[in-house]
């Protein structure tokens, strides 16, 4: 009768392999020919493309800077949260294109693109963007409107007579 297997080293030693020895993965930086990394964010409908690279942390967004495109400042708080956390602020700067949904959707959209290009442009940063949840797409939508009702769950008002 075959021998009974306790242990992983007993294991390894049958397989021909080391169990204990993990695989690390290394991460490599992705940068382009310009020294930007690229990433692309999205949220309920709004899909942004975000280059971001070192410097003096200016943020464009469609062409108009951040206090002009996303003026309220609960959007520029948003869109700043990614440096925030990585500890990074103002050492980036971030050009942005931004389509589809509202303001709020593409600020967050910007957000996870530029959490998404930190983490490609320093993986180093990868740990504290995860643990805030800011690599993680939302995907939380707007839910169908359905036949019978006045909106997705809101039926007509009912009528006795």
């Amino acid at each position: 009768m075959a021998e009974q297997i306790n242990t992983l080293e007993e294991l390894g030693a049958v397989a021909g392999v080391d169990p204990v020895a993990e695989e690390t993965v290394s991460r490599e930086p992705v940068r382009d020919e310009l020294g930007r990394s690229y990433a692309t964010g999205k949220r309920k409908d709004a899909v942004a493309r975000v280059w971001i690279k070192p410097g003096s942390g200016k943020v464009t967004v469609n062409g108009k800077e951040l206090n002009k495109y996303f003026a309220r400042p609960v959007l520029q708080m948003i869109l700043r949260q990614p440096f925030t956390v990585a500890g990074v602020e103002g050492e980036f700067d971030v050009l942005a294109t931004v389509k589809g949904g509202g303001l709020s959707g593409q600020a967050g959209a910007v957000k996870h693109g530029i959490s998404k290009a930190l983490q490609l442009y320093d993986p180093s940063l990868r740990g504290a963007l995860k643990a805030a949840g800011f690599l993680t797409r939302d995907s939380r939508v707007v839910e169908r409107k359905k036949y019978g009702r006045r909106k997705a769950r809101r039926s007509f008002q009912f009528s006795k007579r």
